[in-house]
C-alpha cells in the first residue's frame, strides 16, 4: 500500500483536528476568532478532495471520513460559536440551545449530500462550509457596521438567523454552481456578480466581508431560480 493513498485521508483528519481544536478554543476564549479554525478546515477540505482526484485514490471510506470531519468543523463548531453569542445576550437560559439546530441540520445536509446524485456538480441547500463561515465571521462584521453590532446584541435576531440558516441547510434550494464551462458574460452573469460582490466585500471589510459574500451567493441564486436559470442552458 503506497503512501499516496493515505494523503487525502490525512488532510481530512487535519480538517477534523482543526474543528476539535476550534471547539476547545471558543469554549475557553469565547466566540471570536473561531473562524480561523473554520477557514483552515475549509482549505484542507478543498485540498483533500483535490488530492484524491489528482492522485486517483478516491475511496468510499474517504467520502465518509470527509463528511464526519465536516460535521465537526462546519456543523458542531459553528453551533458552539452561536451558542456563546446567544448565551451572552439571551434573557432565557434555554434560548442558546437553539444554536444546536445548526449542528443537527448540518448532519442531515451532509447525509443527504452523500446519497443525492443531483449534487454532483452543484448544490441544493446552503453548503455547510458557507454556513459555518457566515456565522463565525458575523461578529467581525458587527465590529465594522454599527447596526449589525446592534443586531448581534438582540437574541431574537440571532435566533431568527439560526432558524433561517438551519432551514436553508436542507432546503430544496438550487444554488449557483461556481464552475465555469466558458468565461463569457452571457450564461455566467450571476456567477460573475457573486464574485464581484464577494471581492468588493472582502476588500472593504476584510474577513468581515465573508457574511456579505455568503448572503450575496444565496440571494443571487434565488434571483437566478426566479428568472428560470436560463444561463445554465447556455
Amino acid at each position: 500500500m503506497t503512501i499516496k493513498k493515505h494523503i487525502p485521508n490525512a488532510l481530512t483528519s487535519l480538517n477534523l483536528l482543526s474543528g476539535m481544536i476550534g471547539i476547545h478554543y471558543v469554549m475557553v476564549n469565547g466566540p471570536f476568532y473561531g473562524f480561523y479554525f473554520i477557514i483552515a478546515a475549509a482549505i484542507l477540505d478543498f485540498f483533500d478532495g483535490f488530492a484524491a482526484r489528482m492522485l486517483k485514490v478516491q475511496s468510499p471510506i474517504g467520502k465518509e471520513l470527509d463528511s464526519l470531519a465536516d460535521l465537526v468543523t462546519f456543523g458542531v463548531l459553528p453551533s458552539f460559536i452561536l451558542f456563546l453569542l446567544l448565551e451572552a445576550v439571551s434573557p432565557y437560559e434555554w434560548l442558546p440551545y437553539v444554536a444546536f439546530l445548526i449542528g443537527i441540520q448540518s448532519a442531515l445536509r451532509l447525509a443527504k449530500f452523500n446519497i443525492d446524485d443531483r449534487q454532483a456538480d452543484s448544490f441544493i441547500g446552503v453548503p455547510t462550509p458557507a454556513n459555518a463561515l457566515f456565522f463565525s465571521t458575523l461578529p467581525l462584521l458587527g465590529t465594522s457596521v454599527i447596526w449589525i453590532e446592534n443586531g448581534l446584541e438582540n437574541p431574537w435576531v440571532l435566533t431568527g438567523l439560526t432558524l433561517t440558516f438551519s432551514f436553508l441547510l436542507t432546503a430544496e434550494l438550487p444554488l449557483l454552481a461556481l464552475k465555469f464551462k466558458h468565461f463569457k458574460w452571457k450564461g455566467n452573469q450571476w456567477r460573475y456578480l457573486v464574485l464581484i460582490i464577494s471581492g468588493i466585500s472582502v476588500l472593504l471589510f476584510g474577513l468581515a466581508g465573508i457574511p456579505i459574500a455568503v448572503l450575496s451567493y444565496i440571494c443571487l441564486s434565488l434571483v437566478n431560480n426566479l428568472v428560470g436559470g436560463h444561463e445554465e442552458k447556455n
